[in-house]
């Protein structure tokens, strides 16, 4: 069964005979049906904006609990198939969204065992024991569901270590088939730092050959490595921004795996996420208390007042409201906000927004509760909040360990909160340090202190903070300049696949 769209003779993707070529976007996560953080919205964003450039685009992901409860409408596609896994033969449906769609057509590949559970890779943040399984289960029966969905060339777009067993099987199990031999592939790395580390024993579980089980292949330190196959054996691998593309390969960034990075040469690229700057523009968006723009920043001040209230802090005007919200865990910095006494000794506010480990929930509470008139915590993450946070927001901070990318940064900007950042990843490639926010280095507790002082020194002039809200607000994180970045990565990756 072939999709709604059409491949019209101006389509910007072709392989070498001429012949339209299709993007297939294979991910665990896809705004809004499944979200844990960055992941979701960006290949969301990234699949709606190349079907807009005029390309067939398709995406498949895990038909979870969380879909249903966003689309409970879905229809069967074809009947169930069989996807032998490791001695054990599973059955498998797919299902898509009733009715026609303007974006790119989304898939849903179920298995009620493996992802008709509360959470998407565990609960209560324990990941479930079976998540090896689980992922390369859903990266074969995808492969194995994709020629009934799509006809002619394809360029198969794996994100993170989820799916990174897509070009893995490509390469060897299915490496017989016309359909492997003809399709390219390209591996998005968001998060470096996950990597889906197994045992060597689930080799045989998920049904590869020993054979690959090398240091040069998916052998890492003794453990099978999901995200190190799926860069040996793909044709490209980009990761979300420049800065992140030069830091994977290096010791400190790579996070063990900087040779196979470096080994990669021409075919790693860094192209920055974008922002889908439609939804998120306080001039328009229907989330917040009052718009207001570059021009007319008076509606701002009603965002703040709203906020406080919202968080249950005094409406002090011209106290400034440091905000930040994400996932709460030690890669976003919260240990460098929690050591920061001299800073939150100040008379600022502050407001958190988001949940996570534990241990940061439990101490952002208990700061709230030692100073209930300046800090403000909410846990149950909601997208309204999020809005209401970035427009009531003076400050926002994002002092992150690493950050490939990051998009809340960029939100913020637009919102005219000027951002306090750690100079990595992202960051630096879409923070100006003293021209849109403030940035920092070493991941101490005294770096980010100066940052977020000089941020508070700032906003003490009133004529200076307003002129860098101003130039945050008109900066372009459009996902447009993306789209024609990956149609780059792309057509490499073919000339790849055609050479091998």
């Amino acid at each position: 069964m072939t999709t709604a769209y059409d491949t019209a003779s101006r389509a910007p993707l072709r392989a070498a005979n001429g012949a339209p070529v299709s993007v297939v976007h294979v991910a665990a996560e896809f705004f809004p049906y499944a979200r844990t953080g960055g992941l979701a919205e960006a290949v969301n964003g990234l699949a709606h904006h190349q079907r807009a450039a005029g390309l067939n685009v398709l995406a498949l992901l895990p038909l979870y609990r969380t879909v249903r409860d966003v689309e409970p409408d879905l229809e069967p596609v074809g009947t169930p198939f069989l996807v032998p896994l490791g001695g054990r033969t599973e059955e498998a449906r797919v299902f898509r969204r009733a009715g026609g769609t303007r974006g790119p057509q989304v898939f849903f590949v179920e298995h009620l065992d493996y992802f008709n559970r509360p959470g998407i890779y565990g609960e209560n943040a324990v990941d479930y024991p079976d998540n090896a399984r689980r992922f390369a289960f859903f990266a074969l029966a995808a492969l194995t569901a994709l020629p009934r969905l799509v006809q002619g060339p394809v360029l198969i777009h794996a994100h993170d270590w989820h799916t990174a067993l897509v070009p893995v099987y490509l390469r060897t199990v299915l490496g017989d088939q016309p359909f492997a031999r003809s399709a390219t592939t390209v591996l998005s790395v968001h998060n470096p730092g996950y990597q889906g580390h197994f045992p060597p024993e689930t080799m045989a579980d998920v049904g590869l050959p020993w054979e690959i089980y090398n240091w040069r292949q998916l052998e890492w330190y003794g453990k099978m490595n999901y995200l190190k196959g799926g860069i040996v054996f793909t044709d490209f691998v980009t990761t979300v921004s420049p800065t992140q593309a030069a830091e994977l390969r290096t010791p400190g960034g790579g996070f063990g795996l900087h040779d196979n990075f470096t080994w990669l040469g021409e075919r790693l690229a860094g192209v920055l996420n974008g922002i889908d700057q439609r939804e998120w523009d306080p001039a328009t968006d229907t989330q917040i208390t009052a718009k207001y723009s570059a021009q007319a920043l008076e509606g701002k001040r009603r965002c703040k007042s709203a906020l406080q209230r919202s968080f249950g802090l005094p409406q002090r005007r011209k106290a400034p409201l440091f905000g930040m919200t994400g996932r709460l865990v030690t890669q976003k910095g919260l240990d460098l906000i929690l050591g920061a006494d001299d800073l939150l000794a100040t008379d600022a506010q502050f407001v958190f927004l988001g949940s996570g480990e534990q241990r940061y929930e439990q101490a952002l509470v208990e700061l709230a509760t030692s100073a209930p008139n300046r800090i403000g915590v909410q846990l149950d993450f909601a997208d309204r909040l999020e809005h209401r946070l970035m427009a009531g927001a003076d400050i926002f901070l994002m002092p992150s360990l690493y950050e490939p990318c990051g998009l809340t940064q960029m939100r913020s900007q637009r919102y005219g909160a000027p951002p306090v950042v750690r100079d990595v990843g992202g960051l630096r490639d879409t923070v100006e340090d003293g021209v849109t926010g403030f940035a920092f280095d070493g991941y101490t507790v005294s770096a980010f202190s100066e940052a977020a002082f000089r941020a508070l020194e700032c906003y003490a002039d009133p004529p200076r903070w307003q002129q860098m809200m101003r130039r945050g607000m008109a900066r372009d994180f459009s996902w447009e300049r993306s789209v024609a970045d990956y149609l780059d990565v792309y057509r490499r990756a073919l000339a790849h696949s055609a050479a091998r």
